[in-house]
């Protein structure tokens, strides 16, 4: 049991190191959205876009043509995971895995190799987050 509160305590703590929301309901998941409800159609638009995010070089999902391989597909993830699964896998995935090829995309601080004028600054905003989310959670 005490190793159990501990790896909790730990995720805590690093939530509040990385800038990122403390989870409520579990441990691999950001239950609190960084901005406003999100909109599906700028999700898939920033899905698909080579700016941003870039997440069609490595992802696939349905209805997208011209999409990578190297993560996995995004086929139904609406169906398995939770709104706030899928934002802590889209905010910084080194919480779940902390050697993920997936570069953390809302976390600004602990981070290293980064540009002078991208220093501080998130890959994605926060309603950039909640946008893909919303637009992954359709995927069912």
């Amino acid at each position: 049991m005490t190793g159990k509160r501990s790896n909790v305590a730990a995720l805590l703590v690093m939530g509040m190191l990385t800038g990122c929301a403390a989870p409520r309901s579990s441990i691999d998941s950001i239950d609190t959205p960084f901005a406003r409800d999100g909109d599906p159609a700028r999700g898939r638009a920033l899905f698909i876009a080579r700016d941003g995010g870039h997440c069609v070089l490595c992802h696939s999902a349905p209805g997208i043509s011209h999409a990578g391989n190297i993560g996995p597909s995004l086929a139904g993830v609406g169906a398995r995971l939770t709104p706030g699964e899928i934002r802590l896998r889209i905010a910084d995935i080194t919480r779940m895995n902390p050697n993920a090829a997936m570069p953390t995309f809302h976390r600004i601080e602990g981070m290293h190799r980064v540009a002078p004028e991208y220093a501080g600054k998130p890959v994605l905003g926060g309603e950039q987050v909640e946008d893909l989310v919303a637009w992954l959670a359709t995927l069912r």
